[in-house]
């Protein structure tokens, strides 16, 4: 945006001149709240006369990375660098000894580098035969710099600044601290997991005349899925389904809940079904939000002769906010 200054000149910067500039501020790679299309500086063209030299000074010596390095369609070799931190590349481009851009050649002076610790960078590179033109200096504008250059004359500025160094480590410190965090979470999620895994059957009960079996693999690590086993004695058994609303952590809690009122009331089951269901959903009801619901299944079956007689003693839809239920005998037997 273009504004008038108090003087008249017209800036397209507000803030020039001022020493709160953020000039030398640190700024995330990725905007998370952005409203416009992604933009960012990809590379800037550096022109050489031998890539494979130039390769060698700027990884070997100065520790860039190389980012690319392929022929292109017309016979030219596309060669890229960055150094460790930012997003911007070096494009080390060779152009033919006839072509305009030959005569650029070691001219470049206007690349700069940013560091939190010019001596420190100076030293390291001065030891691997960087060629400096001076050592770290202090300007009168602040902060500290030096310059060097690369095989071909091409000239960079090596700077540091106190702000700079602090937006740095403030950002590895916040890296730092999400990782940490990403670690925990994940670490948490596990200790759930198999909290979780610990509530579902671990013993099934015996029926001599029945095989089962059964599982539950959530969609996420943990989750409102549930099932059970229930011994409900005298040879009768209590197949238990459930689901509760939502996945992740706030639902595993809400499966805990529901699972613990289940057990706790499972003794009345069989001979009192109503009742149960009524007990398991009033203290589910008193344990939860007002949005909060599950589905509720329980299966009864005992082995009559030749067959199983059942009994679906109880669904329950929308649990925390009322309860439907409804129960029907039934005996199988085999044909035979």
């Amino acid at each position: 945006m273009q504004v008038d200054r108090a003087d008249g000149v017209q800036t397209y910067n507000p803030l020039m001149g001022s020493s709160h500039s953020p000039l030398w501020s640190i700024g995330p790679a990725l905007r998370l709240d952005r409203r416009a299309p992604y933009l960012r500086l990809q590379n800037v063209t550096l022109f050489v006369r031998d890539q494979d030299r130039s390769l060698q000074f700027f990884v070997d010596r100065l520790g860039f990375s190389l980012v690319a390095d392929y022929d292109v369609p017309s016979g030219d070799r596309w060669v890229a660098v960055a150094p460790p931190d930012g997003t911007a590349m070096l494009a080390l481009v060779t152009p033919k000894p006839d072509a305009e851009d030959y005569k650029h050649v070691g001219q470049a002076r206007q690349i700069v580098f940013l560091t939190e610790d010019v001596g420190a960078k100076y030293h390291e590179w001065l030891e691997r035969g960087v060629a400096f033109l001076h050592p770290p200096k202090e300007p009168g504008w602040g902060g500290v710099f030096t310059s060097f250059e690369d095989p071909d004359g091409n000239s960079f500025a090596l700077v540091g600044f106190d702000r700079a160094s602090q937006e740095v480590e403030k950002q590895r410190r916040q890296t730092a601290e999400k990782l940490e965090s990403e670690r925990r979470s994940v670490r948490e999620l596990e200790i759930a997991r198999q909290v979780q895994a610990r509530l579902f059957p671990q013993r099934m009960p015996q029926v001599r005349t029945l095989e089962y079996a059964g599982a539950c693999i959530q969609a996420r690590r943990v989750g409102g899925d549930y099932y059970d086993f229930l011994d409900l004695g005298r040879g009768r058994l209590g197949l238990v389904i459930a689901d509760i609303a939502g996945k992740g952590i706030a639902a595993a809690l809400l499966m805990a809940n529901l699972q613990a009122n289940l057990r706790s009331q499972c003794a009345i089951a069989s001979d009192q079904p109503q009742q149960f269901l009524r007990s398991v959903n009033q203290l589910f009801y008193e344990n939860t939000a007002d949005g909060d619901y599950a589905t509720f299944f329980l299966l009864s079956m005992t082995t009559v002769h030749r067959g199983y007689a059942m009994r679906i003693v109880g669904i329950s839809r929308r649990f925390s906010c009322g309860m439907t239920t409804l129960w029907n005998d039934w005996t199988l037997r085999p044909r035979c």
